[in-house]
């Protein structure tokens, strides 16, 4: 079997003194994927092939169609935005991967059904977010940063018309304002909404469908330009390791693993030294509870 190779190793163009250095492209889940454990985001983004993943799993294909089903709400009419058109959006946006047996995937649905009925229950048909399924996007001196936001409102605020980040979560548990204050890409969808859309962007929300709740939180000016210097931080490191890689440093070495509880969830469990050492977990484990 060939060598894995970097695919940062391919030799490039030559550079000259007092030229800016290139930005480091990105989205939250490459950010993501690094703070995780650094091995994972090798896998996904610096090995060439990349390492054969695991099958998929059903809470993502769960979360995929009630996220398309909203989208596509959205997209409706004003008129035709009723709770008696989720069976045919979800539907068709309906993903039927990773799930135990049909009965269980028929459970799943059913319960996605009824999350989406109670959600949309909660909105006005009438009211027209500034962007749904909306890519932002925003350069620093060291990030050329973009981002898909679930949704983004225009709601007035203390000051008028202000943009808000919305985003759907479908999992077991639910959250609190200390996750939506802590999440690094629900302030990076702000900060570059601010500039997208020329508004204040300050509040972040994340809408848990399974138990209605929202969890939210207020950044400041100082809160998302922390957020912000810690993206650019990660983005550092990445380009540092990408840099040792090329220039013939073990990957190994530069991309360690993070053991966790996440490795057991990991795409690359199966062929990660420290992944295998970790519970396995089932494709359709994590929706196991769902219709009973």
């Amino acid at each position: 079997m060939a060598p894995t190779r970097s695919r940062n190793a391919v030799p490039e163009q030559l550079g000259f003194d007092g030229m800016p250095e290139r930005l480091f492209v990105c989205t939250p889940s490459k950010l993501g994927a690094y703070a995780d454990c650094p091995r994972r985001y090798r896998y996904s983004y610096v090995d060439r092939p990349t390492p054969p993943k695991g099958p998929p799993w059903a809470h993502n294909s769960l979360g995929a169609s009630v996220h398309t089903a909203l989208k596509n709400w959205f997209a409706l009419p004003p008129d035709r935005r009723v709770p008696g058109a989720l069976p045919t959006l979800l539907k068709s946006t309906w993903v039927r991967e990773g799930y135990r047996d049909v009965d269980q995937e028929r459970a799943s649905y059913r319960q996605a059904l009824q999350w989406l009925e109670t959600y949309v229950a909660t909105l006005d048909p009438q009211e027209e977010p500034l962007g749904v399924e909306r890519v932002v996007a925003t350069k620093t001196a060291v990030l050329a940063f973009n981002g898909r936001a679930d949704r983004i409102d225009s709601r007035m605020g203390p000051s008028g018309t202000e943009a808000v980040i919305v985003d759907y979560k479908t999992g077991r548990s639910g959250l609190d304002a200390d996750d939506a204050r802590g999440s690094q890409a629900l302030a990076l969808y702000a900060y570059a909404a601010q500039r997208v859309f020329r508004r204040p962007c300050h509040r972040v929300e994340l809408h848990h469908l399974p138990s209605g709740t929202v969890a939210a939180h207020e950044h400041t000016e100082e809160s998302l330009a922390r957020q912000l210097r810690r993206a650019e931080d990660t983005a550092r490191d990445i380009m540092t390791a990408e840099r040792a890689v090329a220039d013939g440093a073990d990957p190994d070495t530069e991309f360690p693993t993070a053991p966790g509880a996440l490795c057991s969830w990991c795409d690359f469990r199966r062929v990660c030294p420290a992944g295998q050492e970790s519970v396995a977990r089932e494709p359709w484990t994590a929706v196991e509870h769902l219709g009973t």
